[in-house]
C-alpha cells in the first residue's frame, strides 16, 4: 500500500469512528432536522469516497480573472478541489455575460460526490460595494433607516435578481455596527449605529435573501465597526474588551443565528482582548464566541486571505492551515494560486496528524450540505 492510500485510509477509517458524534454538529438549513440528517449522512460519505485533497478542496473558495475559465481552475473544479469560486465586478461585464460564466463553472464535470452546485458567491451589500448591476437599491445605511420592511424587500429583490445570473451566495449583510470615525460608518456599509437598529433591520435582508433562495452571510464576525480602516488594504486592532464586543458588536450576530443564519464570515482584524492574531485564526473567537457562545451551526467563511491584515502572519499555506486549526469551515481566496497552496498545506497537516481529522470531515461535511442545499 502507498502512503497516499494510507493516509486515505486512516481518514476514512477516523471518520467513520467519529460520524455519528459529529453529526449533530453537521446541520445547516435554518435547525431543520431533515437538514441535520442529511449533514451527517454527508459526512459518510465524505469518509468513504474523498481523497485528502477532496476533503481539503471542500474548505476552499478561489477567484477568477474576466469571463473565460483559466485551464488550472477548470482542472481544479474537475478533481474536486474547490467549494465554490467568488466573483468581483470584472467577470460581470453584463449580466448575460456573468450568467454564462456561472453556467460554464457549473457544468465542469466533478467527481461523482462533488456533483452538487459549486458556492458561486459575490459581495452584493449595496451602496458602494456591488458586484453586478441591479438591486439592493440602496445602502445598509438606508435599508437601516428605512427599516425591517424595505430591508427585507431589498433581499428579496436582491435574491431574485442574483438568482438570475446563477448566484447562489451573498457576502451580505454587514453587521457591523456602525461608530464614529469607523470606515463601516463612513462608507454606509452598517444599518446602524447600535445593535438593536441593525439586528431589526439587517437580519431582515437576510431573510429576505433567504426567501428568495440566496444563502445570506453575516459578515464580519465579531464586529468590525470600530475599525479606521478596510482590513484589505491595512491591519487593524480592534482595542475593546470582551464584555463590549459581546454586548454591541456581537449581539446582532446572535439575533442573525436565532433566525436560521447559515453563513458567516470571520472578520481579519486583530481584537486584542482574545488573542494577538486575525479573528479568523482565533480558536476563542471563530470556535469559542460564533459555535459555543452563540450556538451557530451554519457554515463559517474567512473573509479574503491574501489581503494587507493577513500578510503579516504568513502565506496562503499558513493562513488556511491557521484558519483550518480555528474551526473555520471556508477559507475564501480571491485567486486559484493561493487556494493552491492552502490546500497543499491542508493535506500536509491532515497526513502529519496536525489537524483534528474529526474536526476538518464536520467542517466539510458542513459546507457539502449547504452545496446540496443551493438552488441553481
Amino acid at each position: 500500500m502507498d502512503r497516499a492510500t494510507a493516509r486515505r485510509r486512516r481518514l476514512a477509517f477516523g471518520v467513520l469512528a467519529i460520524a455519528a458524534l459529529v453529526g449533530l454538529a453537521s446541520g445547516i438549513a435554518l435547525g431543520s432536522v431533515r437538514s441535520e440528517r442529511r449533514a451527517a449522512q454527508v459526512e459518510v460519505s465524505v469518509a468513504r469516497v474523498l481523497s485528502p485533497s477532496q476533503l481539503a478542496g471542500e474548505r476552499l473558495v478561489a477567484g477568477l480573472s474576466g469571463t473565460s475559465i483559466p485551464p488550472r481552475l477548470r482542472a481544479a473544479i474537475h478533481a474536486g478541489w474547490l467549494a465554490g469560486v467568488v466573483l468581483f465586478a470584472e467577470n460581470f461585464p453584463s449580466r448575460a455575460a456573468g450568467r454564462r460564466l456561472i453556467g460554464q463553472l457549473q457544468a465542469i464535470p466533478r467527481p461523482p460526490a462533488l456533483r452538487a452546485p459549486l458556492l458561486v458567491m459575490v459581495d452584493q451589500e449595496g451602496g458602494e460595494v456591488k458586484r453586478l448591476a441591479g438591486p439592493p437599491d440602496a445602502s445598509a445605511a438606508e435599508m437601516g433607516e428605512r427599516g425591517a420592511a424595505y430591508s427585507r424587500r431589498q433581499g428579496r429583490l436582491t435574491a431574485a435578481s442574483l438568482r438570475g445570473v446563477g448566484v447562489g451566495v451573498d457576502l451580505a449583510p454587514v453587521l457591523d455596527v456602525g461608530r464614529p470615525g469607523g470606515v463601516i460608518a463612513e462608507t454606509e456599509r452598517s444599518f446602524g449605529t447600535t445593535a438593536a437598529r441593525v439586528a431589526a433591520t439587517a437580519v431582515p435582508f437576510a431573510r429576505g435573501l433567504e426567501a428568495g433562495g440566496v444563502v445570506a452571510t453575516a459578515k464580519h464576525f465579531p464586529g468590525l465597526g470600530a475599525a479606521k480602516e478596510n482590513t484589505d488594504f491595512a491591519v487593524q486592532r480592534i482595542d475593546l474588551s470582551k464584555a463590549r464586543l459581546r454586548a454591541v458588536d456581537e449581539a446582532p450576530y446572535a439575533s442573525y443565528v436565532t433566525a436560521g443564519g447559515r453563513m458567516v464570515m470571520l472578520s481579519t482584524a486583530i481584537y486584542p482582548a482574545f488573542s494577538e492574531v486575525p479573528a479568523a485564526f482565533t480558536r476563542a473567537i471563530a470556535t469559542g464566541e460564533l459555535r459555543r457562545r452563540l450556538g451557530f451551526r451554519g457554515v463559517s467563511i474567512t473573509d479574503a486571505l491574501e489581503t494587507s491584515a493577513v500578510a503579516a502572519f504568513g502565506g496562503p499555506g499558513r493562513a488556511g492551515v491557521a484558519a483550518a486549526r480555528a474551526g473555520v469551515d471556508l477559507l475564501l481566496f480571491t485567486d486559484l494560486s493561493g487556494a493552491e497552496a492552502a490546500r497543499r498545506a491542508l493535506v500536509a497537516k491532515l497526513g502529519e496528524g496536525k489537524l483534528a481529522c474529526g474536526e476538518f470531515v464536520a467542517a466539510a461535511g458542513r459546507v457539502l450540505g449547504l452545496r446540496s442545499e443551493v438552488v441553481r
